[in-house]
């Protein structure tokens, strides 16, 4: 189990920024739980070519949509922008999907994993969420947000 998970968002990052941010972490793996990543607005984190760039400096990369919002709770949200509203559902969500046994099995094992998102900061993004429930299943972990 690691003492520490990190996430980062690409958004509003160079690729340089990106990558310098993983090295400075010990990042060994990157937990893509995005719902769609092969979007063109994705630039450098399309799934092929974030794919190409993690085996480069020997990082892990996977893709995990069981940790990513579905179409249902995204289009809700983008409508309303209810923050508490989004949380909920994509907590029942996470629930349903049975999401900490999903986490035990791409992040215990491994040190230094960091969960991807789109958005440039963590405090309205699901990865946020998602290591908050690893975290409460192991309270010594730290969540770190890498920005």
């Amino acid at each position: 189990m690691p003492d520490i998970l990190y996430t980062i968002g690409f958004a509003q990052k160079s690729l340089r920024r990106f990558i310098q941010l993983l090295e400075e972490a010990g990042v060994k793996k990157l937990v893509d739980i995005r719902l769609n990543n092969t979007s063109q607005l994705a630039g450098f984190a399309k799934k092929a070519d974030l794919m190409y760039i993690c085996e480069l400096f020997g990082i892990q990369y996977e893709h995990v949509t069981e940790l990513a919002p579905d179409e249902k709770t995204l289009e809700i949200y983008k409508l309303n922008r209810n923050w508490k509203e989004y949380e909920d559902s994509f907590g029942a969500l996470l629930q349903e999907r049975n999401a900490a046994t999903v986490l035990e099995r791409t992040v215990a094992m491994e040190g230094n994993t960091c969960l991807l998102c789109a958005e440039p900061k963590a405090d309205r993004c699901h990865r946020r969420l998602v290591a908050e429930l690893y975290q409460k299943a192991h309270p010594g972990v730290i969540v770190r947000h890498l920005s």
